[in-house]
């Protein structure tokens, strides 16, 4: 048979988000299945230099910081690790000149590469745009999460994305929760959405025996900023100094919200170890020796790290947003405890009157699984097992692949 040929879209940075990471893992592991992969992405015009693993990708870059794109590269957050501009301030010139560059890469590649099927990554404008300007060939796009919020958030482009998106043939998505708010959101027949999850490389997110002696290690691995929730986890452990642990902050940010959270970290001194942005690798090797895993987020879309740390024995402290009871709840509370999530006054900020509550819950969690790590520094829990077996990267392309092959047969008929 020959190879089935995908090309795959993202409009940022591939090597330094989520969705990224997704899209990288997607292409390898397609690869080694024999699909022939393309792809395009969106990057500042002084960081072409190779990512992690670029010989597997064949494609090329939509450069921003050069005319006609002179600006930042459009963050999918409103804050990302990286220098961007907010999809609620790409307006004018700005947005048309964001809308025919991608559609010049994207004609470029149809014509030159041929695609069976084109697989986009976020469910938002750029992925409208695609669908918009191929209108003829089966397409797939993976939701992240972090769109439903976009379509919240830019009205002046909303009409436009709900139009085209809801023509898309296929969407992915990450929980039957999301689907749901799919559904209302875009109305978009259920028929339609495939829920897939996302996934984790599991050659190297493994187990490795936990220290028993010292500090509690616990590990928060993201974004700086308020939308992740880091300063309030910062202020529990302000309020429980006084415990036996360590924090590893892995992670950047830029701007007042990163700026608050480097304050916050310094009224800790020495039980703070800040390590910036780090590769999968060294990510991969935090977990290892981690006891405790901290994502106290007010909006996820596809949590990685949190089955990379199930993988690498941590325990999980994370709040109970859509879809991670129906991931998570399996699994024993010693070893991931969902903190209800507080009343928001936009969609990734809590009422100022709830914080206190937050931050109390936090520090009351924090210190439970302080003292379960202090009985026992390994997990034992066959189910939170399952759930790191079940969001390997094998398990989610081979759920894509079925997912192609449908188009594909969909088409042919």
């Amino acid at each position: 048979m020959t190879p089935l040929k995908v090309l795959h879209i993202i409009g940022q940075r591939p090597e330094m988000t989520g969705s990224g990471i997704y899209l990288s893992a997607l292409i390898r592991e397609s690869r080694k299945l024999g699909l022939i992969c393309f792809r395009i992405a969106g990057v500042p015009v002084d960081n072409q230099r190779p990512t992690e693993r670029r010989e597997l990708i064949d494609g090329y870059n939509v450069c921003f910081e050069s005319a006609p794109l002179d600006f930042p590269v459009v963050g999918m957050s409103d804050v990302m690790p990286y220098p961007s501009l907010r999809f609620r301030d790409l307006k004018g010139r700005h947005l048309t000149a964001y809308k025919a560059v991608f559609t010049r890469a994207l004609q470029d590649a149809v014509h030159r590469f041929n695609p069976d099927i084109i697989h986009t990554n976020h469910l938002f404008l750029l992925s409208a745009q695609v669908r918009k300007t191929c209108p003829q060939i089966p397409m797939v796009t993976t939701c992240h999460g972090t769109e439903l919020r976009q379509v919240e958030l830019c009205p002046h482009l909303r009409p436009f994305v709900k139009r085209h998106c809801r023509d898309i043939d296929r969407i992915i998505a990450l929980s039957s929760d999301q689907k749901a708010d799919i559904q209302r959101c875009y109305d978009i027949p259920a028929d339609n959405i495939a829920v897939i999850g996302g996934g984790y490389d599991d050659t190297l997110f493994t187990r490795a025996n936990k220290d028993t002696a010292g500090p509690v290690q616990i590990l928060y691995a993201g974004k700086l900023n308020r939308s992740k929730g880091v300063p309030w986890l910062l202020r529990a452990l302000i309020n429980i100094r006084h415990q036996d642990w360590h924090l590893h902050l892995a992670g950047s940010g830029n701007g007042p919200e990163f700026d608050e959270c480097m304050a916050l970290a310094n009224r800790l001194g020495a039980k703070v170890s800040n390590h910036g942005y780090v590769s999968h690798r060294r990510l991969a090797a935090l977990m290892q020796q981690a006891h405790i895993q901290v994502l106290p987020s007010f909006f996820e879309g596809l949590p990685l790290v949190l089955f990379e740390g199930l993988a690498c024995g941590c325990r999980i402290i994370t709040t109970r947003l859509p879809g991670f009871a129906e991931m998570f709840g399996k699994a024993r509370e010693d070893t991931v405890r969902l903190i209800p999530l507080p009343p928001l006054e936009t969609v990734d900020r809590p009422y100022a009157k709830d914080e206190e509550a937050l931050i109390d819950a936090l520090a009351q969690s924090l210190v439970e699984m302080i003292a379960a790590v202090k009985q026992s520094p390994q997990i034992n829990d066959p189910q939170a097992d399952r759930i790191a077996i079940d969001y390997t990267w094998s398990r989610v392309v081979g759920r894509t692949l079925s997912v192609y092959a449908e188009m594909v047969a969909k088409k042919a008929t």
